[in-house]
């Protein structure tokens, strides 16, 4: 297919990226140079070390998919439609599979009215693939396309969205699974689970108006009542003691407030969420109109979930069923069996099911919200249970990742860190300052690390308020022989410390995985040094 005129507009692969990239958007100077000495001495996302890394990976075979970002209107079930953006006409949008060791070509072509981006959530990819404007590449420019091009070499579950904005609680992501030419799990079927909450476009509201709300809302004589739930013992949540009352609406928009009140959770340690969402979803399903997944009576299921909400942990459960955990953010674990798990923004895990007779409900409770998703299995014939079912197995503590192993092939060796990370998560919801250590998200702003160090980035949470927390382009082994994972969950008040092999070098985001959280400022960069 041929680009699009504009498509000298956005950057080539691996050119034009200067400045430890810091790039125009920042620096100012109009040719992608740098402006700012706080840039100097770091890798840049296009430079030699970078291109040396890559080189060092399997190419093999080049697999091309093209993929269209585009205002849509989507159907969710039941005679819901929104208007949104989407890549093609669906969501999630379709899934991208490749085998690892070959080499993905990707051409996001831009129909929207902003700019946007396409991040590859999970992967250790090459720094300027990475897709996060103003530090790893240009912004795609609408009527312009991008060709990410990079070699996967690692199997796995994994995911994209864009990372411009608030984008990706719009329907802008898609699942992206890496197979394993060498696959040692034995199953019959696969099926793909993606979770989300969704806002956008019902009764006016957008992300953007969203973020606006919540900006505003305790700054301006509205407020949200944290406290009370149905786990929660009746806290105040975020220091807000009782202050009710509906947050005015966003500047020139007529949609309802969807500032989240009374929602709690103990497993997630009080405070469960901000945003009050009308639907949540199940591969783009409302729960009243399911997506239904066929298989036998003894069929060996592998389930891939990935919960692609902006601000909503899922507690998941297939009815009548027990499920093994295999892999954890892509990476195998030592098989744990369970009745349910929970998935914080950006967490993927893979189990294993063997499918009883019947119809039985997939059901994804959004933690603390008093609210569900659902899917259903069929293995025979039957009615389906009503959407108001809950299955048995939701009750109880659902696994956590730092319940898990590492599976040896996926452990880090021994070793203790030869740098430590201290970031410090700040911030509340009466000021909406999130940020890491009192500060809000400055690409110039840069924590050194080296390549060849082990790592520890240690996350201390000042807040009231839990947040996954994501690591772009590597991933960090949780302690005691846990999981090696790239989000994990950090409650409120509690220190995590992660450890991480430097061998990807670049400039990499770290970020609270809450989109809201994150736009608002919880985010940083981790710089390798020349």
């Amino acid at each position: 297919m041929r680009s699009l005129p504009t498509r000298r507009a956005v950057l080539g692969t691996g050119a034009a990226l200067a400045g430890g990239g810091l790039l125009t958007a920042c620096s100012g100077d109009g040719h992608g140079g740098h402006n700012d000495k706080a840039a100097d001495g770091y890798v840049e996302p296009g430079g030699s070390e970078v291109r040396a890394a890559e080189a060092e990976r399997p190419e093999g075979r080049t697999e091309k998919v093209r993929l269209t970002a585009t205002r849509t209107r989507l159907e969710l079930g039941s005679g819901t439609t929104v208007p949104t953006w989407a890549y093609g006409d669906r969501v999630p949008g379709k899934e991208i599979r490749v085998t690892a060791g070959n080499t993905l070509a990707l051409t996001l072509a831009n129909h929207l009215p902003e700019a946007t981006s396409a991040h590859w959530h999970g992967l250790a990819l090459r720094n300027d693939m990475d897709g996060v404007p103003a530090l790893t590449q240009r912004e795609i420019r609408p009527g312009a396309d991008f060709t990410y091009r990079f070699a996967v070499p690692q199997p796995g579950t994994y995911w994209f969205h864009p990372h411009s904005g608030v984008q990706q609680d719009r329907g802008l992501y898609a699942p992206l699974i890496v197979e394993d030419p060498k696959e040692p799990l034995r199953y019959d079927k696969e099926w793909v689970v993606v979770l989300d909450d969704w806002v956008d476009g019902v009764d006016g509201s957008t992300p953007d108006s969203v973020l606006a709300e919540l900006r505003r809302g305790m700054d301006h004589g509205g407020g949200m009542d944290h406290g009370g739930g149905d786990d929660s013992g009746g806290h105040d949540m975020h220091g807000m003691h009782g202050m009710g009352g509906r947050s005015e609406p966003s500047p020139g928009k007529d949609s309802p407030s969807r500032m989240m009140m009374g929602a709690a959770s103990e497993v997630l340690g009080g405070d469960a969420g901000d945003v009050k969402y009308p639907h949540y979803l199940v591969n783009g399903r409302v729960p009243a109109d399911p997506e239904t997944f066929r298989a036998k009576p003894g069929d060996r299921i592998r389930i891939r979930f990935i919960n692609a909400g902006g601000d909503t942990a899922f507690r998941v459960a297939l009815g009548g069923h027990r499920m093994t955990v295999t892999h954890a953010d892509g990476y195998p674990v030592e098989h744990a069996a369970t009745d349910a798990l929970l998935l914080g923004m950006g967490e993927r895990y893979d189990v294993l099911v063997t499918a009883e007779d019947g119809v039985f409900p997939l059901t994804a409770l959004a933690e603390g919200k008093k609210a569900t998703a659902r899917a259903l299995l069929r293995t025979g014939s039957g009615a389906a249970p009503s959407p108001s079912v809950r299955p048995k197995e939701l009750a109880g503590t659902p696994l956590t990742a730092e319940k898990l192993k590492a599976a040896g092939s996926a452990r880090l060796e021994m070793g203790k860190p030869d740098r430590t990370v201290t970031l410090r998560l700040t911030g509340s919801m009466a000021k909406y300052d999130w940020g890491l250590n009192g500060k809000r998200y400055d690409p110039r702003q840069r924590h050194a690390v080296t390549a060849g160090e082990r790592v520890r980035l240690r996350f201390v949470n000042a807040t009231e308020m839990w947040h996954p927390m994501h690591l772009h382009g590597h991933t960090y082994a949780l302690p005691d022989g846990g999981p090696r994972k790239d989000t994990a969950i950090v409650l409120p008040g509690k220190t995590l410390e992660v450890d991480f092999d430097a061998d990807n070098p670049g400039l990499w985001m770290v970020h609270c995985h809450n989109v809201y959280h994150g736009e608002a400022g919880m985010m940083t960069v981790l710089g390798y040094r020349k």
